[in-house]
């Protein structure tokens, strides 16, 4: 006998039932009693696993809003026998990123290209001569690409919490920030720093709410697809840029850990976490029509360019009408189901009197419902447009097959949330077209890093911590040619040292000082073998450990 659970139920019209107003972010659906007491189970008869020749099988029913019909075995109609959806492209970079990935620094070039650096150097350039007046000079693209480099670095060293004047002390900060640029600068760079045209004025909100960065979003949005083709698996959810401040599209997100932000729907490869493309939400436009027509243009804009692939949606977006659309595209889809859907049957929500770990399915001729009990009193209900064999697995908990394929691919944007929090470059500001781009630099790092290892496979591979190598060599070959031509040289002697030996040597900046980049512990190599003095502190000169006895100080004049 099949281990599904078959179910019988009668057509009901009419029924009365009002939708229970869910959270946006429930994952799972608890059905209370009182809830169950509405739709008892009846005696199921053992029934055929496949319909009748010449009709219809027994026991169907509809959906609340009466616009689907479900049965309670696969239906098989020959439109639809034989279709298999399948990606034939190979997954990783596209022919364009292969011909210009020539190191690390190119490889982020291609996502954050010149054009979009000139377009923030000429209206960083605007707003520093308006508010600053003369006290502002205009900056080249150098200095834009050192300002993006001590982003990076801090980011790197797990700053984004520390104030810039830690970041800059002499004692307690790192020498690559004063040997890039002053405190001064930085913070008259974070003061004038805009994405926009201001001519746009006030009235932009009325027609685009995104008009303080559009046009820096449109272009770098449009890069991200052009670059890597993903796999078969591809995850849609929303990510959560934090952000109290005010803002016109911002939202409450109770289930995410910073509740209150801008809301970000993200396409990304279910392997590699590779942002493949994003959707700022913004809002329901006016005029929007009713009903599921906003999921579905969602998801259609995400999967643009799409065919093949096996989409994983997020519970907002997961509706009858999303997978016939994908479906029409080439594309299957899989996701978990808010329960007040007009287009899931009341059978499917009933839990009373099912044991732990049982399923049910119920079925169109494209489209599969499963409601499993992972534990009593929870059920999970999955929609796929793949699955429509009602398949069990044979572990213990006896998953259904479609519940183990949401599982496999549904993490792709929550490990890209977790790789980016970690060495984020975000700062604190009351501004949100800075909390995107600070995202846009952290997406940009990371799919430059995605491009960069799938192109060297053995670059760095057997360190742990392969990317934060990454960003930290990136960083320093941004901050690198600034650090050159710089005229004024800092006060800090560690600072200065960084800059003697970039502009003597012409190589990469060093990220830490010299005295305090070794990090192993060896013996002082002045002291005698008795006294086994061990010490971190290296000479600036020979590079030789030197314990705190045989150090001397300077100070910064006479360092010059």
């Amino acid at each position: 006998m099949d281990s599904r659970e078959l179910v019988r139920a009668e057509d009901e019209t009419g029924s009365g039932e009002e939708d229970e107003d869910v959270s946006e972010d429930e994952d799972v659906i608890e059905i209370e009693s009182e809830c169950d007491s509405e739709f008892e189970d009846e005696p199921v008869p053992e029934e055929a696993p496949h319909p009748p020749s010449g009709g219809a099988p027994r026991g169907s029913c509809k959906s609340r809003d009466g616009r689907v019909e479900w049965f309670p075995s696969p239906v098989r109609e020959p439109s639809r026998s034989g279709v298999t959806v399948t990606t034939t492209a190979a997954p990783g970079p596209t022919q364009l990123a292969v011909t210009h990935v020539h190191d690390i620094l190119s490889s982020f070039e291609l996502l954050i290209p010149e054009s979009i650096l000139e377009m923030i150097r000429g209206w960083t350039n605007l707003e520093g001569r308006r508010v600053l007046e003369e006290q502002w000079k205009d900056v080249d693209l150098t200095h834009l690409r050192a300002y993006l480099g001590v982003l990076l670095l801090a980011g790197v060293y797990r700053s984004r919490g520390e104030s810039t004047a830690s970041l800059w002390d002499p004692e307690t900060g790192r020498a690559i920030f004063g040997a890039t640029m002053s405190l001064q600068s930085f913070h008259m760079f974070s003061r004038v720093l805009r994405f926009a045209a201001r001519e746009s004025g006030p009235g932009r909100r009325r027609g685009d709410k995104l008009a303080a960065i559009r046009p820096l979003w449109d272009e770098w949005a449009a890069r991200l697809p052009a670059l890597y083709r993903p796999g078969p698996g591809v995850t849609l959810d929303k990510r959560l840029l934090a952000f109290r401040g005010r803002c016109p599209f911002r939202q409450f997100l109770p289930s995410k850990p910073a509740k209150c932000g801008i809301k970000v729907w993200t396409a990304c490869d279910a392997a590699s976490s590779y942002a493949w493309r994003m959707l700022v939400y913004t809002g329901t436009p006016e005029g929007a029509a009713p009903g599921g027509a906003r999921e579905t243009q969602t998801v259609l804009e995400l999967t643009r360019g799409l065919r093949g692939h096996v989409v994983t949606c997020d519970q907002l977006l997961t509706t009858y009408d999303v997978g016939q659309e994908l479906l029409s595209r080439e594309l299957t889809m899989v996701g978990p189901v808010r329960r007040n859907r007009p287009e899931l049957p009341p059978q499917i929500l009933s839990v009373r009197n099912r044991p732990v770990h049982s399923s049910r399915f119920m079925f169109t001729a494209d489209t599969a419902l499963v409601s499993y009990i992972p534990k009593k009193g929870k059920n999970v209900v999955l929609m796929s447009t793949r699955g429509l064999d009602g398949a069990v697995s044979e572990r213990e908990d006896r998953r259904p097959e479609v519940v183990l394929d949401h599982e496999a691919t549904r993490g792709g944007v929550e490990a890209l949330d977790a790789l980016l929090s970690r060495y984020s470059c975000k700062r604190r500001t009351l501004r949100w077209p800075l909390v995107i781009f600070f995202d846009i630099l952290d997406v940009s790092a990371h799919n430059a890093f995605v491009l960069w290892t799938a192109l060297r496979p053995g670059w760095q591979r057997k360190q742990f911590r392969r990317r934060r190598l990454f960003l930290e060599e990136l960083g320093k070959a941004l901050v690198t040619p600034h650090i050159q031509r710089r005229q004024h040289v800092p006060r800090n002697p560690a600072a200065l040292a960084i800059v003697r030996r970039v502009k003597d040597d012409g190589g990469v900046a060093p990220a830490s000082p010299p005295e305090t980049a070794a990090r192993k512990r060896k013996r002082c190599a002045l002291c005698p073998p008795s006294r086994d003095y061990k010490t971190q502190t290296t000479c600036s000169n020979c590079h030789k450990f030197i314990c705190g006895g045989h150090t001397l100080k300077f100070c910064s004049s006479c360092v010059l």
